[in-house]
């Protein structure tokens, strides 16, 4: 079984963590705690190929940028999430990518824009199409406006991330086996 290596970044209180719970166990975390650094892993069926997904859902507070680059050097695809609701979270963003950019040396990293807490519109403060501009702007990648206390969307982040990664880098066919022989 293939395994993936997902990462979850963005400002503190944009949802990385609600978003994380309600696709691995299916719940709404309410309460707002924040993170330093928590890793979940779901096995799920995607395009008829069983994968392990390894979710690492990191601190978006100043005080942990430190680990970033270590995750980000790991890291096989990349959910870049802001919140609708924060223009401040939205413009975060684009130091983050540039630095995931910077760390992998390419500028090919499977990775999905996210707009968080889209059941929130009433106090929308980013505007669906500046999501959309900015994910075309960083050169077609792929955006969604999620919640995660509706659910909306929060399943299809994480597939396409992991279809991202397969057209990327495919599994090789007839894998080798890992035993030792002696002659």
């Amino acid at each position: 079984m293939r395994e993936y290596k997902l990462v979850v970044l963005g400002s503190g209180g944009v949802g990385k963590s609600a978003l994380t719970v309600q696709f691995v166990q299916s719940i709404f975390v309410e309460k707002y705690d924040p993170t330093i650094e928590d890793s979940y892993r779901k096995q799920v069926e995607i395009d008829n190929q069983q994968c392990m997904l390894e979710v690492l859902d990191t601190a978006g507070t100043e005080q942990f940028t430190a680990m970033r680059d270590l995750y980000m050097k790991n890291g096989q695809g990349f959910i870049l999430v802001y919140s609708i609701t924060s223009k401040s979270t939205f413009n975060d963003l684009v130091e983050l990518r540039a630095q995931i950019l910077r760390v992998k040396d390419t500028d090919k990293v499977p990775m999905v824009l996210c707009g968080n807490k889209c059941d929130l519109q009433d106090d929308r403060m980013v505007e669906k199409h500046e999501g959309e501009g900015l994910a075309k702007e960083w050169g077609s990648v792929r955006f969604f406006e999620t919640s995660a206390r509706m659910k909306i969307n929060v399943d299809e982040v994480f597939i396409d991330l992991v279809r991202q990664i397969n057209k990327q880098s495919p599994q090789p066919t007839g894998k080798k086996s890992k035993s030792c022989l002696l002659f």
